[in-house]
């Protein structure tokens, strides 16, 4: 059995997503702060499944679905992920991150659990001042400047810890740089996302753009164009969701043969703010009116993942490593969803 924390959210949702499509066996909990039932409803559809609403931080409950339940993976997502906030906030962050996660790697260990495969970010780089020109790597000096990013890497070492005192416990890390995209899934031979990123107030590029071409909105902004980039704005590292999704499936079967490990998860290769904003209005065939704005704190000009290791554990398994397709996606799930 496997158990998915945050499963009704954005990235969790798109791994339960395939884990029901291989007829697995999966439980998902979610306190549904920003998960969505509708999500839940969803995934229902594919394959039956329980679902418990349930917060990380009621510790007694943990334990007793650890209990009661035969679960050998643990996928963890259940946390919060709003950068500015982390700021403005950060005992909220490193209760729901860090603690939350150690009593859970706890009540894991103590119950039987072999496998924990934990979403982190590349955000514990913080703001490297030297970027090799292949990427960051795993083994560049994580030095996060935020309370999130914090949270998270702290949240790994409780990991690495954890297995080195206990030989039948391991675990997979996964660094994400940019999720983007929704669901592919199609209908009559048109793309039509299933599910996709619900989270109000999103922060995330493409989401933004996605919401300006449905014309949810009625701008966006470009925050800084005097980058060391060939146009002067920042670049990043975007993957598919469900490219990104299928490297945790691969995880639960790389942890029957291998030792536990961190990977940085992304395409190795970027795409600049005014690239990403014209490539949307492309695909979407719309004009939105996009501003200048100065430069926000903490924007490093280019966050591109070396992806080098997780390509020799795992094979290349990216099918979607397109960003038209990418933004396609995210535009086609962001007209359907109220």
């Amino acid at each position: 059995m496997i158990l998915i924390t945050g499963g009704a959210g954005y990235i969790g949702s798109h791994v339960a997503k395939q884990l029901l499509e291989k007829n697995e066996d999966i439980i998902i909990v979610d306190n549904l702060s920003t998960g969505s039932k509708e999500t839940i409803n969803t995934l229902q559809k594919i394959k039956p499944f329980k679902f418990i609403e349930l917060d990380l931080k009621e510790f007694d409950k943990v334990e007793k679905l650890l209990q009661e339940e035969n679960i050998d993976t643990i996928i963890h997502f259940a946390a919060s992920i709003v950068v500015p906030e982390s700021v403005e906030n950060p005992l909220k962050y490193y209760l729901n991150n860090t603690v939350n996660t150690t009593n859970l790697v706890k009540s894991a260990i103590k119950n039987g659990v072999k496998k924990f495969i934990f979403s982190s970010t590349a955000a514990v780089y913080g703001e490297p001042k030297e970027i090799p020109s292949n990427g960051i790597s795993e083994e560049n000096e994580t030095k996060p400047i935020n309370p999130y990013g914090a949270s998270k890497l702290m949240s790994e070492q409780v990991l690495k810890d954890s297995a080195k005192a206990y030989e039948d416990f391991k675990y997979v890390i996964f660094r994400y740089f940019n999720v983007a995209g929704a669901d592919i899934n199609y209908e009559n031979s048109t793309l039509a996302p299933r599910i996709g990123q619900s989270f109000p107030n999103a922060t995330h590029l493409i989401k933004i753009a996605s919401e300006c071409a449905a014309k949810k909105r009625e701008k966006m902004y470009i925050f800084g164009k005097d980058y060391p980039t060939p146009d002067g704005t920042c670049v990043r590292d975007y993957i598919h969701v469900d490219d990104l999704a299928l490297a945790h499936i691969k995880a639960i079967e790389y942890l029957e043969e291998n030792p536990s490990d961190i990977f940085n998860l992304g395409y190795g290769k970027g795409a600049s703010v005014q690239e990403v904003i014209e490539k949307v209005k492309e695909v979407t065939r719309s004009d939105f009116t996009v501003e200048d704005a100065p430069r926000r704190a903490g924007d490093p000009a280019m966050l591109i993942a070396n992806n080098t290791k997780f390509i020799q554990a795992f094979g290349d398994i990216f099918k979607y490593n397109d960003l038209s397709l990418i933004s396609k996606s995210a535009y086609e799930w962001e007209k359907r969803v109220k």
